[in-house]
């Protein structure tokens, strides 16, 4: 089979969640430019509508807002879904958030926010598209679930962000549980866990630490926007046609060879 071949998603129906920024955007972005069709959604409508508007100059990339942390804008994304497409090939479940305090002072407001974006979204947001994907899926060609974690579900962060971290150690699990029920469906689910990429999220992270960071990643660099669009291509296309319940660090080696 040709690399052209291997690797595409042309023609492909696929929904990015947190789609208007940072990783989102990134594999959004890569979508659009290998000719799949690109759903995106974010909290901020405004940012939203302006990608999916610069998107759709270069294919077809269409807003849909929404605040997956609440169940009732899940059963609206879903059911919007569902009313605009009779398949879906490719969900990335990428909305995340993040929140720092000591640990004397870490409130319950920063652990369930986060936990309820990262983690419970992810599981439902899946489940009530089970139909779109399911119709999606063959036994020569899965339909596809990206669940973006982050390394910080792997090793143990140098910055106090506990419910982040936690949530994401638990979003690798479930891709886990999630692949082993879902595979008989022809849904293979895998995950991506991003080391340090530019965005608005790690924008909170202070310099000097950012830098030692650098420092202590192999590859002596930060991640590119190629870096993240190739490793979600991959998983999304007949080139991982035999990967299920995987996680892909993408980090320059920062915590895979800690």
């Amino acid at each position: 089979m040709k690399i052209e071949q291997l690797f595409s998603v042309r023609g492909k129906v696929a929904l990015v969640t947190g789609g208007s920024r940072g990783i989102g955007e990134m594999i959004a972005r890569g979508y659009v430019e290998n000719g799949a069709k690109v759903y995106i959604t974010a909290r901020k409508a405004d940012a939203c509508d302006a990608l999916a508007r610069e998107l759709s100059r270069i294919g077809e990339c269409i807003s849909i807002p929404a605040d997956l942390s609440a169940m009732d804008e899940i059963e609206r994304l879903a059911g919007e879904m569902q009313r605009r497409e009779k398949r879906l090939d490719i969900l990335v479940n990428n909305a995340g958030a993040t929140w720092g305090a000591s640990f004397e002072d870490f409130p319950e407001s920063g652990w369930d926010k986060i936990m309820d974006l990262n983690v419970k979204s992810v599981f439902f947001l899946t489940q009530r598209l089970l139909k779109l994907l399911e119709a999606a899926g063959r036994a020569d060609d899965f339909a596809r679930v990206i669940n973006v974690g982050s390394i910080d579900g792997m090793h143990v962060s140098g910055i106090e962000t506990y419910s982040y971290a936690a949530s994401k150690a638990g979003v690798l699990h479930v891709t886990r549980m999630m692949a082993k029920y879902l595979a008989k469906k022809h849904i293979a689910v895998n995950a991506i866990a991003p080391g340090y990429f530019p965005s608005k999220m790690t924008a909170a992270i202070p310099e000097e630490i950012g830098q030692v960071v650098v420092r202590q990643t192999p590859m002596l660099r930060v991640g590119r926007p190629e870096d993240m669009a190739g490793a979600a291509l991959y998983l999304s296309s007949k080139a991982s046609g035999f990967v299920c319940g995987a996680t892909i660090a993408v980090d320059g080696g920062y915590a895979t060879t800690a």
